[in-house]
């Protein structure tokens, strides 16, 4: 217990606080380094030797690879990114769309549909027929 305290004492503020934003930037570039290569795979205008020949390049130097793909392709990343996002956000409306007329109300046929087999079941009389029908038709 003591021991603790010790090493503690030992290792002043401002080397926690420049261990903390080591950490910080190490973090920073693993989630900069993983958009990159997300980037890398889902671009459709490069060939599989293109992509190959940056993933070998991150690879093998990853520091110098970040910042030269970031010069090269930075602005393609946001493009390629915005267009990801409108398709996404384009085929969620369309379901929403689609949702929303296949269990809405039904169309004037399938409900006078229904309504001529409930009276020829007998379910309801002509006069009740009538008057339905002429809510559905107004």
């Amino acid at each position: 217990m003591n021991l603790a305290v010790n090493l503690a004492a030992d290792y002043p503020l401002l080397n926690i606080f420049w261990t903390v934003c080591w950490i910080f930037l190490w973090i920073l570039w693993l989630v900069l380094l993983f958009r990159i290569i997300v980037d890398l795979f889902r671009d459709d205008d490069l060939s599989g030797w293109a992509k190959a020949g940056w993933a070998v390049f991150l690879v093998l130097l990853p520091f110098l690879g970040v910042f030269v793909y970031l010069i090269a392709r930075g602005r393609g990343m946001g493009e390629r990114e915005l267009r990801t996002a409108q398709k996404s956000d384009e085929r969620f409306r369309a379901y929403v769309r689609e949702t929303a007329a296949s269990s809405g109300q039904s169309s004037t046929a399938d409900q006078l549909a229904k309504l001529t087999e409930l009276r020829t079941a007998g379910q309801i009389t002509d006069e009740e027929f009538v008057k339905a029908k002429a809510k559905i038709l107004t």
